[in-house]
């Protein structure tokens, strides 16, 4: 029996989520190889970019070639594109959810919503995005504010707007998952080390 061969995700080195699509500086795996072809600090990130399609199916027909669809297989090392259902820009702003009470009735913990929230198709790119210098360090300096903030013992007095505004500031992946990322509840088969099954 052959071992199980994993092909690593090649993903773009752009200035931005356009640059990663149609025009990258090149192709790579890890951030060492990224920074060598862009020459540059790089930082891995995942953007929406292009158009809001209004359901799934206009967006994958609008996509072809970019995700997996019906007879269409994107090849492992190209798959740096996924597609998520997002809340709609209406007026420059999102049509965000009114929060509602929890309460406990007919068995249920939560009300029905009053209406679903609208929603768009957008494309996310993951990729190695060139940064400078000057914007390296202002982002490692909102990080560490924002670390600092959280774990300092005056944490608990800290005023509503400025637990808003770390609540706001975005999640970024320290890097791109790989392969052979093994799940909470997923083990290795022992006679098949390259193969990942489920483990209740």
């Amino acid at each position: 029996m052959s071992p199980l061969v994993m092909t690593a995700v090649l993903y773009p080195v752009a200035k931005n989520a356009e640059a990663a699509l149609n025009a990258p500086l090149g192709r790579a795996a890890r951030a060492r190889e990224a920074k060598a072809r862009a020459k540059a600090e790089v930082r891995f990130v995942t953007e929406a970019t292009g158009p809001a399609f209004e359901s799934r199916e206009a967006a994958l027909a609008g996509l072809h070639g970019r995700l997996d669809d019906v007879g269409v297989f994107v090849q492992p090392e190209d798959r740096f594109c996924t597609l998520r259902e997002v809340l709609a820009v209406t007026k420059g702003r999102r049509t965000v959810p009114v929060p509602v009470e929890p309460l406990m009735k007919d068995g249920r913990r939560w009300p029905q919503p009053k209406a679903k929230p609208e929603t768009v198709w957008r494309l996310s790119v993951s990729y190695w995005k060139v940064v400078d210098a000057a914007e390296e360090a202002a982002m490692a300096q909102a990080q560490a504010q924002a670390r600092a903030a959280r774990k300092a013992k005056e944490s608990s007095e800290l005023e509503p707007d400025q637990l808003r505004a770390l609540t706001r500031q975005p999640l970024q992946p320290t890097g791109p998952q790989r392969a052979l990322d093994i799940g909470l509840f997923e083990a290795q088969r022992p006679e098949a080390p390259g193969e990942i099954m489920p483990d209740e």
